[in-house]
Protein backbone atom coordinates (compact mmCIF):
# COMPACT_ATOMS: atom_id res chain seq x y z
CA UNK A 1 0.00 0.00 0.00
CA UNK A 2 1.29 3.42 -0.88
CA UNK A 3 1.51 5.70 2.12
CA UNK A 4 1.88 9.07 0.38
CA UNK A 5 5.18 9.61 2.10
CA UNK A 6 5.64 12.94 0.32
CA UNK A 7 2.69 14.37 2.22
CA UNK A 8 4.08 13.20 5.56
CA UNK A 9 7.42 14.76 4.64
CA UNK A 10 5.73 18.04 3.76
CA UNK A 11 3.75 17.90 6.99
CA UNK A 12 6.92 17.45 9.06
CA UNK A 13 8.57 20.40 7.31
CA UNK A 14 5.50 22.56 7.87
CA UNK A 15 5.31 21.66 11.57
CA UNK A 16 9.01 22.39 12.05
CA UNK A 17 8.67 25.79 10.37
CA UNK A 18 5.72 26.72 12.57
CA UNK A 19 7.68 25.91 15.74
CA UNK A 20 10.72 27.87 14.49
CA UNK A 21 8.49 30.91 13.99
CA UNK A 22 6.52 30.47 17.20
CA UNK A 23 7.50 27.92 19.87
CA UNK A 24 4.02 28.06 21.44
CA UNK A 25 2.13 27.72 18.14
CA UNK A 26 0.80 24.18 18.60
CA UNK A 27 0.46 24.47 22.37
CA UNK A 28 -1.75 27.49 21.93
CA UNK A 29 -3.65 25.96 19.02
CA UNK A 30 -4.37 22.74 20.94
CA UNK A 31 -5.65 24.54 24.02
CA UNK A 32 -8.81 25.99 22.47
CA UNK A 33 -10.80 26.68 19.33
CA UNK A 34 -12.24 30.20 19.31
CA UNK A 35 -12.70 31.32 15.70
CA UNK A 36 -14.76 34.41 14.98
CA UNK A 37 -15.57 33.27 11.45
CA UNK A 38 -17.51 30.46 9.83
CA UNK A 39 -16.48 30.09 6.18
CA UNK A 40 -18.91 28.30 3.86
CA UNK A 41 -17.10 27.85 0.58
CA UNK A 42 -16.68 25.71 -2.48
CA UNK A 43 -14.80 22.41 -2.27
CA UNK A 44 -12.55 23.61 -5.09
CA UNK A 45 -8.93 22.98 -4.08
CA UNK A 46 -7.88 26.42 -5.31
CA UNK A 47 -9.89 28.30 -2.69
CA UNK A 48 -8.51 27.53 0.81
CA UNK A 49 -10.03 29.95 3.30
CA UNK A 50 -7.03 30.47 5.55
CA UNK A 51 -4.55 31.15 2.74
CA UNK A 52 -6.96 33.38 0.81
CA UNK A 53 -7.44 35.61 3.85
CA UNK A 54 -3.86 35.22 5.11
CA UNK A 55 -5.10 33.81 8.41
CA UNK A 56 -3.62 31.20 10.72
CA UNK A 57 -5.01 27.74 11.54
CA UNK A 58 -7.73 28.08 14.15
CA UNK A 59 -9.05 31.40 12.89
CA UNK A 60 -11.68 29.93 10.52
CA UNK A 61 -14.28 27.27 11.16
CA UNK A 62 -15.03 25.89 7.70
CA UNK A 63 -17.59 23.99 5.70
CA UNK A 64 -17.04 23.30 2.02
CA UNK A 65 -19.08 21.60 -0.67
CA UNK A 66 -19.54 21.76 -4.43
CA UNK A 67 -20.64 25.31 -5.38
CA UNK A 68 -20.94 26.48 -1.74
CA UNK A 69 -24.62 25.59 -1.47
CA UNK A 70 -26.66 25.80 1.73
CA UNK A 71 -29.55 23.38 1.27
CA UNK A 72 -32.24 23.45 3.95
CA UNK A 73 -32.11 19.63 3.94
CA UNK A 74 -28.32 19.32 4.28
CA UNK A 75 -27.86 18.07 7.84
CA UNK A 76 -24.09 18.30 7.51
CA UNK A 77 -24.10 22.00 6.67
CA UNK A 78 -26.86 22.84 9.15
CA UNK A 79 -24.96 21.04 11.92
CA UNK A 80 -21.87 23.10 11.14
CA UNK A 81 -23.91 26.32 11.28
CA UNK A 82 -25.52 25.37 14.59
CA UNK A 83 -22.20 24.35 16.17
CA UNK A 84 -20.49 27.50 14.93
CA UNK A 85 -23.19 29.74 16.39
CA UNK A 86 -24.14 27.98 19.60
CA UNK A 87 -20.83 26.46 20.68
CA UNK A 88 -18.07 28.47 19.02
CA UNK A 89 -20.00 31.74 19.20
CA UNK A 90 -18.76 32.94 15.81
CA UNK A 91 -19.54 36.54 14.95
CA UNK A 92 -19.42 36.25 11.18
CA UNK A 93 -20.66 33.73 8.63
CA UNK A 94 -19.04 34.16 5.22
CA UNK A 95 -20.47 32.50 2.14
CA UNK A 96 -17.74 32.64 -0.49
CA UNK A 97 -18.09 31.48 -4.07
CA UNK A 98 -15.48 31.78 -6.76
CA UNK A 99 -15.42 32.79 -10.40
CA UNK A 100 -15.06 29.99 -12.92
CA UNK A 101 -16.77 27.53 -10.56
CA UNK A 102 -17.16 24.07 -12.12
CA UNK A 103 -20.38 23.48 -10.21
CA UNK A 104 -21.89 26.63 -11.67
CA UNK A 105 -20.83 25.57 -15.17
CA UNK A 106 -22.37 22.13 -14.69
CA UNK A 107 -25.64 23.67 -13.53
CA UNK A 108 -25.82 25.71 -16.74
CA UNK A 109 -25.55 22.59 -18.92
CA UNK A 110 -27.94 19.74 -19.65
CA UNK A 111 -25.36 16.96 -19.52
CA UNK A 112 -25.78 14.03 -17.16
CA UNK A 113 -23.14 14.08 -14.44
CA UNK A 114 -24.53 11.57 -11.93
CA UNK A 115 -25.38 12.29 -8.32
CA UNK A 116 -24.14 15.85 -8.59
CA UNK A 117 -27.10 16.64 -10.85
CA UNK A 118 -29.36 16.32 -7.80
CA UNK A 119 -27.05 18.47 -5.68
CA UNK A 120 -27.01 21.22 -8.31
CA UNK A 121 -30.75 21.22 -8.95
CA UNK A 122 -31.28 24.42 -6.97
CA UNK A 123 -28.64 26.15 -9.12
CA UNK A 124 -30.54 25.17 -12.25
CA UNK A 125 -33.64 26.72 -10.68
CA UNK A 126 -31.63 29.86 -9.98
CA UNK A 127 -30.43 29.89 -13.59
CA UNK A 128 -34.02 29.66 -14.87
CA UNK A 129 -35.07 32.48 -12.55
CA UNK A 130 -32.37 34.72 -14.07
CA UNK A 131 -32.31 33.25 -17.58
CA UNK A 132 -33.35 36.38 -19.45
CA UNK A 133 -30.65 38.49 -17.85
CA UNK A 134 -28.02 35.76 -18.20
CA UNK A 135 -28.81 35.18 -21.87
CA UNK A 136 -28.26 38.88 -22.56
CA UNK A 137 -24.62 38.55 -21.45
CA UNK A 138 -22.57 37.86 -24.61
CA UNK A 139 -19.49 36.25 -23.04
CA UNK A 140 -19.76 32.71 -21.62
CA UNK A 141 -17.34 33.29 -18.74
CA UNK A 142 -19.22 36.43 -17.76
CA UNK A 143 -22.48 34.45 -17.73
CA UNK A 144 -20.90 31.87 -15.44
CA UNK A 145 -19.57 34.56 -13.13
CA UNK A 146 -22.93 36.32 -13.03
CA UNK A 147 -24.60 33.12 -11.87
CA UNK A 148 -21.76 32.59 -9.41
CA UNK A 149 -22.59 35.92 -7.77
CA UNK A 150 -26.33 35.23 -7.80
CA UNK A 151 -25.67 31.87 -6.17
CA UNK A 152 -23.74 33.51 -3.32
CA UNK A 153 -26.58 35.96 -2.78
CA UNK A 154 -29.06 33.09 -2.69
CA UNK A 155 -26.98 31.11 -0.21
CA UNK A 156 -26.69 34.15 2.05
CA UNK A 157 -30.48 34.37 2.19
CA UNK A 158 -30.70 30.61 2.77
CA UNK A 159 -28.40 30.96 5.78
CA UNK A 160 -30.46 33.85 7.12
CA UNK A 161 -33.67 31.84 6.87
CA UNK A 162 -32.13 29.27 9.21
CA UNK A 163 -33.58 29.06 12.71
CA UNK A 164 -30.13 28.91 14.37
CA UNK A 165 -29.17 32.23 12.81
CA UNK A 166 -32.45 33.93 13.62
CA UNK A 167 -32.45 32.61 17.17
CA UNK A 168 -29.00 34.13 17.65
CA UNK A 169 -30.36 37.48 16.50
CA UNK A 170 -33.37 37.14 18.81
CA UNK A 171 -30.92 36.54 21.66
CA UNK A 172 -29.08 39.74 20.67
CA UNK A 173 -25.93 37.88 19.72
CA UNK A 174 -23.46 39.64 17.47
CA UNK A 175 -23.76 37.75 14.18
CA UNK A 176 -23.39 38.99 10.61
CA UNK A 177 -23.78 37.00 7.39
CA UNK A 178 -21.67 38.09 4.40
CA UNK A 179 -21.55 37.22 0.70
CA UNK A 180 -18.18 37.23 -1.09
CA UNK A 181 -16.63 35.96 -4.30
CA UNK A 182 -13.02 34.93 -4.85
CA UNK A 183 -11.34 35.60 -8.19
CA UNK A 184 -8.96 32.73 -8.92
CA UNK A 185 -7.35 34.80 -11.68
CA UNK A 186 -5.89 37.42 -9.36
CA UNK A 187 -6.36 36.05 -5.83
CA UNK A 188 -8.64 38.91 -4.77
CA UNK A 189 -11.87 38.75 -2.79
CA UNK A 190 -14.94 40.74 -3.84
CA UNK A 191 -17.58 41.84 -1.35
CA UNK A 192 -21.00 41.54 -3.01
CA UNK A 193 -22.42 44.03 -0.50
CA UNK A 194 -25.05 41.56 0.67
CA UNK A 195 -24.94 41.56 4.44
CA UNK A 196 -27.47 40.63 7.14
CA UNK A 197 -27.11 41.27 10.85
CA UNK A 198 -30.68 41.32 12.19
CA UNK A 199 -33.91 39.36 11.88
CA UNK A 200 -35.84 42.38 10.61
CA UNK A 201 -33.76 42.23 7.41
CA UNK A 202 -35.35 38.88 6.58
CA UNK A 203 -38.64 38.93 4.60
CA UNK A 204 -41.69 38.29 6.78
CA UNK A 205 -42.52 34.92 5.23
CA UNK A 206 -39.10 33.55 6.28
CA UNK A 207 -38.96 35.27 9.64
CA UNK A 208 -39.22 33.03 12.68
CA UNK A 209 -41.10 34.46 15.64
CA UNK A 210 -39.03 34.63 18.85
Amino acid sequence: MRKLQNLFTQNALWAEERVKEDKEFFTRLASQQTPEYLWIGCADSRVPANQVCNMQPGEFFTHRNIANIVHHTDINCLSVIQYAIEVLQVKHIIICGHYGCGGIKAAMENKESGLIDHWLRSLKDLYIANKEQIDDIPNYDDRVNFLCEENVRQQVTNVCHNSFVQNAWHDNKELTVHGWVYDINNGKLKDLDVCYSAANQVPDIYRIAP
